[in-house]
């Protein structure tokens, strides 16, 4: 596994070697940890709205049951909302990815519909290649198809305002949601998470709008990416390789045609955003200075050895605003 050295040498070398557009220090928001709607009013404000819920629910997929917890906004009425699928990192489960993105609290000003899919055995198909552990690589693919058809079928969801998000395995779960399935999502985002590489392999095939965000400092899977992880611990599954996360970046900008990037330096991390191609879709990658394998700005406690966590940033505020900016339809 490539060491931290070698992690913030390619760093260095990817804000050499590319050729930007000019830019500028500082953070236009003056508290980059808050979210901006965090302060608005939530639609539970005033008589008559119905309290937010959350509960647990099955869905039969390939003749299996999957689970998913399911996280519905207070609101006044029963309108389909925006939903966000927020994949939880490997070892770990739908509870581990609530507590660790705070997204239902952050949420709420937002009216989202959040749905956390639990992974088999704990983790997710990130990659297109059979394994022992999962011999139908493409199951997790159709489970968070059939899981959005649900919500839309059942009224719950807005089928133009669908969004993945995931944390290390199941950032790049959703970007291989994004990049296979870009008909269904109005936009992804990935913290310390990257598109597999090797056999495992996944492309782009359509334009959609993408976030990633990743630590300088990541020790479990680099921001200089992963492509040849070594053989996994004994009764684990096998390690998916993974590219660079500027590369990842660079696939989906090229899938939408983007020419050229910018760099933005801010305080304790760098923002490269690529200029949208013809469809529009905005890519960014964002880069935290001396984070982890962390998700900025969480309150949880990180695994011992998973570095640092960033608290210039507030990673599930950043990645909503990302969203809200974000929708599919005619308008």
């Amino acid at each position: 596994m490539p060491s931290l050295l070698s992690s913030r040498r390619w760093y260095a070398a990817l804000l050499l070697g590319l050729s930007f557009t000019a830019g500028c220090t500082g953070s236009a928001d003056p508290d980059p940890t808050r979210d901006p709607a965090a302060s608005a009013p939530t639609a539970a404000a005033g008589t008559g709205a119905r309290p937010a819920t959350d509960t647990r629910e099955q869905l039969r997929v390939d003749g299996s049951t999957r689970t998913y917890l399911l996280h519905s906004p207070a609101a006044r009425d029963d309108s389909p909302k925006p939903l966000v699928i927020a994949f939880h990192g490997s070892g770990e489960g739908a509870a581990g990815m609530r507590e660790r993105t705070g997204l239902d609290r952050a949420a709420a000003s937002r009216s989202l519909l959040i749905a956390y899919p639990e992974g088999l055995r704990h983790a997710w198909g990130a990659g297109s290649v059979a394994t022992g552990e999962r011999p139908d690589p493409d199951a997790d693919v159709r489970f968070t198809e059939a899981l959005v058809q649900e919500l839309v079928r059942t009224g719950k969801a807005d089928p133009d305002r669908v969004y993945a998000v995931g944390f290390s395995n199941g950032g790049s779960m959703a970007l291989r949601m994004a990049a296979q399935r870009p008909g269904l999502l109005a936009g992804a985002a990935s913290v310390a998470g990257q598109l597999p590489t090797g056999a495992a392999r996944v492309r782009p095939t359509g334009p959609v709008p993408v976030m990633i965000i990743h630590g300088a400092d990541d020790p479990v899977r680099p921001v200089g990416g992963l492509p040849d992880p070594g053989p996994a611990r004994a009764g684990a599954a096998p390690i998916t390789p993974t590219m660079s996360s500027l590369a990842s970046a660079q696939a989906f900008a090229a899938a939408d045609g983007a020419r050229g990037a910018s760099l933005r330096s801010e305080a304790g991390y760098d923002r490269i955003t690529w200029r949208p191609g013809p469809s529009g879709a905005t890519v960014q990658l964002l880069v935290m200075h001396g984070a982890g394998h962390t998700w900025p700005g969480t309150s949880a406690t990180p695994p011992a050895g998973f570095g640092r966590v960033s608290r210039v940033l507030d990673a599930t505020g950043t990645i909503l605003g990302f969203f809200a900016d974000n929708h599919r339809g005619t308008g």
